[in-house]
């Protein structure tokens, strides 16, 4: 998926995978200049469509692109709000009763610029993926710590690249399935197996809680 992106290529979009594998997951937006040939120009046309859960920065969750934080921000402060309130169902209300015909006037930027960023500002956190199937949670599985190896899970394909399918099993952190714990037999690509959304049985291989990296198989352990 992130190699659909704009500004990003399927070499660049394994780059961000990996720097994220070996360095744990990203915290600044800012940090994406740091991985291998996503250069100045791919930077600025992809990071509008990159979100940061849990960053330092919670703009770096919206679809707000960095260079209209500072509009971000004023209209926070017109408004007696801060990036804590975002969220909030206070925030949201009074962000949309804002006019944005008037309001892009005031302040001498393009309207449908102001929109995205209202949009932005009243909906953190979304995500194109939200209406997918929840993943069948265990009770007694609520965060990395409590992973085990050989442990059985129900999870939901979030994300398929070249080398495997990154799976969603109720916790802060997806699981990786490498593209050799699919299936018994030859895979050509992911997607010959496993698709986004689809609901399938794990089990837990290795748990790197300090990287904030989890590896899964599809192989069940029980059969030969």
């Amino acid at each position: 998926m992130l190699q659909h992106i704009s500004g990003l290529n399927k070499t660049i979009a394994q780059n961000i995978v990996t720097y994220r594998d070996e360095n744990g997951a990203f915290n600044a937006r800012t940090q994406l200049k740091k991985v291998p040939r996503l250069g100045p120009k791919a930077y600025e046309q992809a990071i509008g469509f990159l979100r940061i859960p849990d960053g330092k920065n919670v703009l770096d969750n919206t679809g707000i692109h960095p260079e209209s934080y500072a509009v971000a921000k004023e209209i926070l402060t017109m408004n007696q709000l801060t990036e804590k309130d975002l969220g909030t169902s206070e925030a949201t209300e009074v962000l949309k009763k804002l006019k944005p015909e008037a309001l892009a006037k005031t302040m001498e930027i393009g309207e449908e610029t102001l929109t995205d960023i209202l949009e932005g500002l009243t909906q953190p956190g979304r995500d194109m993926r939200e209406e997918m199937p929840a993943p069948l949670l265990r009770q007694d599985v609520l965060s990395m710590e409590d992973l085990k190896a050989g442990m059985e899970l129900k999870g939901t394909v979030r994300n398929v690249i070249d080398f495997g399918a990154f799976v969603d099993i109720g916790v802060k952190q997806d699981g990786l399935v490498h593209i050799s714990k699919l299936s018994k037999k030859f895979v050509k690509h992911p997607t010959d197996v496993v698709s986004v959304g689809d609901v399938v049985t794990v089990w837990v291989e290795q748990v790197d809680v300090k990287k904030g990296r989890i590896s899964l198989t599809m192989l069940s352990p029980y059969e030969e």
